[in-house]
């Protein structure tokens, strides 16, 4: 009995996948032109092309008409049941658990940001650029996912494994809290503007080894968040009740009338 042979596009995706490995493309990241992919692949454009294809179907890729193809956000599960879950469950019931999030994310990402001026390698260093360019999107679902990367990046630069293990816990939490407030922040251009700011205060502090500096650039930043968000949500609870009002009684007069 002869096996079926595997697809040439199976093989070429798995090439693609190897390759974005080994560039260390993350999240948000713009992968290479599909006329470079073959060449560094040593196929045709149309065996990438049908590769790209299967790896968006996978949610490895996403695919931007004009844009470009792009990593999507892949995290580990391990910690999902034990950390992540209860949380869930807990938002699920009350949305205000959310600025519970935002302050574990004051405590926990203060010190990452001390520790990564501290500690990061020249490695570190790059990815932090590469994942800083990459919340430059002008696409926001690309952008919000860049900014998730861009704030594990600095957990991982900090090479402390217990900081770096708890931000892997609430990598669904981290991603979910920041996506939804990157793409409601990204509507108002001065706010985004203020984001990117803040995001390069963080990073510049932790090129130059200011450890004091990256920490309260980074509080600064979450603390900015925490009250836009919360402008935010103000505002749309203000207009629920706005639309809750009861009629105005002379309105019905007026249609007796």
């Amino acid at each position: 009995m002869t096996l079926p042979t595997r697809r040439l596009t199976d093989d070429v995706a798995d090439r693609l996948r190897a390759l974005i490995d080994e560039q260390g493309l993350d999240a948000g990241m713009k992968l290479p032109a599909e006329r470079q992919l073959a060449a560094l692949l040593g196929v045709s454009r149309n065996s990438v092309r049908e590769a790209l294809q299967v790896l968006n179907a996978q949610g490895v890729l996403m695919t931007r008409r004009g844009g470009g193809t792009f990593v999507r956000w892949r995290h580990e599960t391990w910690s999902e049941q034990n950390i992540v879950q209860p949380i869930k469950t807990l938002l699920a019931s009350d949305a205000g658990y959310s600025y519970d999030i935002l302050e574990a994310r004051h405590a926990i990402e203060a010190s990452t940001a001390w520790h990564a001026a501290m500690r990061a390698t020249p490695a570190d260093k790059e990815k932090l650029r590469l994942c800083f360019e990459a919340t430059q999107s002008d696409d926001p679902d690309l952008s919000s996912q860049a900014d998730v990367r861009f704030h594990l990046a600095i957990a991982e630069a900090s090479h402390n494994i217990v900081l770096l293990q708890t931000m892997r816990g609430f990598f669904d939490l981290l991603q979910s809290s920041v996506i939804e407030s990157r793409q409601r922040m990204y509507l108002v251009p001065p706010v985004f503007a203020r984001l990117t700011e803040q995001h390069a205060a963080v990073l510049n502090a932790i090129l130059d080894g200011d450890a004091e500096g990256a920490r309260r650039a980074m509080m600064a930043h979450l603390s900015f968040v925490h009250t836009t968000i919360k402008q935010f949500d103000d505002d749309l609870a203000r207009q629920a009740r706005i639309t809750r009002l009861p009629d105005d009684p002379a309105d019905h007069l007026e249609k007796k009338l």
